[in-house]
């Protein structure tokens, strides 16, 4: 499996920034992704995920609700992240994760323990 990031950088105060994660070595339909952050002194953290399949279920940590978006491209086996109005705290490695679909019935994974795959991080840097 691989999970390769892109799309970090340096934002200025309400600045946007969209990560895309392209994946391969995986049958995409059958897998949840999710976004996951590491900052500094701080454990990592599920801000978003996306459900496996067709559908559109979606997952945020509450300090992202309404400034984050998570969507996926089913044809091009790419998960992306849009950050608006992003915030200091925000300043992190993200890392997008994948986690398989364990049966028929299985939900949308929401916690870090449940993605069995990461890829290397991007940095994303919120300027004071």
């Amino acid at each position: 499996v691989q999970l390769q990031a892109s799309g970090g950088g340096l934002v200025q105060p309400g600045g946007s920034l969209r990560l895309s994660c392209a994946v391969s070595g995986v049958f995409f339909g059958s897998y949840s992704f999710g976004w996951i952050r590491l900052a500094p002194g701080k454990g990592s953290e599920l801000v978003a995920a996306i459900k496996w399949g067709g559908g559109a279920l979606t997952h945020y940590t509450d300090s992202v609700k309404g400034r984050f978006t998570i969507a996926k491209d089913n044809a091009k086996n790419t998960v992306y992240l849009e950050m608006n109005s992003l915030k200091p705290e925000d300043t992190a490695a993200y890392s997008c994760a994948a986690a398989p679909r364990r049966s028929v019935l299985a939900g949308l994974p929401v916690t870090t323990a449940e993605y069995d795959y990461w890829g290397q991080g991007t940095l994303v840097t919120r300027l004071q």
